[in-house]
């Protein structure tokens, strides 16, 4: 039942590589909770909130296909740490910014779209690598453990970041999240250089397109891209957690209701040795994107804190299985040599959805209250989820298993 730690016991450049982003990710959890902390305290709009979302885009749409493309044609440690160094100096200027007697809201957007334009090569480029370092056998594990390390970062960050907030303030708060980055070049810095997979390729627009051609062309990719996209912009009410916190306690509170979602989330993937049974795993994700927005839904009505966290905690461990099968219908299928435009779109998928998310909520709780943007969403995702299973049947009835196993 539980998870497997072979590969980072078998292979050097995976540790490094693991806890290295490890230390970065649970940094830039800091800034998930600081950031929209400060634009609410500056603005009390969670519009306002929302529209961090509509900043980074933008950016994101436009890197992310880039990024997958470079990722494929150079050497993916030294993109790598580059895209490390963008955000090094991001986090640096929230901090700066911060300590400032008024600090520039201007400035904390664009500093959010740049952050997000970074992270556009970054994602993609890391995805491509972890596959390379591993044999074929250890791919699934790989999954495990890298949902487990976001979930862990996810967790822990969030309620560090809150205290760090209410007890120490933004700055630090901000600076810290810039150490980590520091952790991680040093980590970068200890690997062997990791080359195209096919040296002479360089990226364009053609190979761009190759790429997007490739995922149309498989349902069972465009069911993994669309049932996460809905899922999220419909069942992710992040930009409405600082006012939520507001009825519950202010920062302290907002920490958990950040976190509880990862807490679900860690536990589906300790306790995850049961998904190498499930072969269904296009079934998987829809049932569990479903779930995902059944538990939104009765967080939207659920006044008491303890009980809104027990569902935040049950749409994290939905979520997490989601996810985990994505990752391996994703890194089981796709080929090496376009793995870094590929994981550019799904980039776009995992990460356009939340932002979108955040503006739709922010903007339907403006016109017609929280309460009714988090439940109405929560219903919205599952009544997308249905229709998406049923305009892509290859998705809803993909099979792990080779052909001829599943007929005999």
């Amino acid at each position: 039942m539980l998870l497997s730690l072979t590969p980072l016991f078998r292979h050097r450049e995976l540790r490094l590589l693991y806890f290295g982003e490890f230390a970065s990710a649970l940094g830039s959890m800091l800034t998930v909770v600081a950031l929209p902390y400060q634009i609410f305290h500056l603005t009390r709009s969670s519009l306002a909130v929302g529209l961090i979302g509509v900043a980074q885009l933008v950016p994101l749409l436009l890197s992310s296909l880039i990024g997958g493309a470079y990722a494929d044609a150079t050497d993916r440690r030294k993109l790598l740490l580059y895209t490390q160094l963008v955000l090094l100096a991001c986090a640096v200027t929230f901090a700066l910014n911060s300590l400032s007697p008024h600090p520039q809201l201007w400035l904390l957007y664009l500093v959010a779209a740049v952050a997000s334009a970074a992270n556009g090569f970054h994602g993609p480029t890391l995805q491509a690598m972890m596959p390379r370092l591993v044999t074929a056998e250890e791919i699934p594990a790989l999954g495990v453990l890298n949902s487990l390390k976001g979930t862990a970062s996810m967790v822990a960050g969030p309620a560090i970041g809150g205290i760090l907030i209410a007890k120490y303030g933004l700055a630090t708060t901000y600076w810290i999240d810039a150490l980590t980055f520091l952790f991680f070049l040093g980590a970068l810095l200890l690997m062997q250089p990791m080359p195209a997979s096919e040296p002479g390729q360089s990226p364009s627009l053609r190979s761009i397109g190759e790429g997007l051609r490739y995922a149309a062309s498989r349902q069972d990719l465009i069911g993994t891209y669309v049932v996460d996209i809905v899922a999220m912009i419909f069942g992710s009410p992040m930009a409405l957690m600082p006012e939520i916190a507001e009825h519950f306690g202010g920062a302290a509170a907002l920490g958990w209701l950040y976190a509880m979602p990862s807490v679900g989330a860690f536990l589906a993937a300790v306790f995850s040795g049961w998904t190498h049974k499930v072969t269904r795993h296009g079934a998987a994700i829809a049932i569990a994107a479903a779930v995902w927005g059944g538990a939104i839904t009765a967080f939207g009505f659920s006044t008491w804190l303890p009980l809104a966290l027990f569902f935040l905690m049950i749409s994290g461990a939905a979520d997490m299985i989601s996810g985990l099968f994505r990752m391996t219908i994703w890194n089981t299928t796709i080929p090496d040599q376009i793995r870094g435009r590929l994981a550019g779109i799904e980039m776009l998928s995992y990460m356009s959805g939340p932002l979108l998310g955040n503006a739709e909520s922010g903007l339907v709780s403006a016109l017609a209250g929280t309460q009714f943007a988090v439940v109405s969403g929560g219903l919205l995702c599952i009544v997308g989820v249905y229709l998406c299973v049923r305009k892509l049947p290859l998705f809803w009835s993909y099979d792990f298993r080779p052909a001829s196993e599943i007929l005999s």
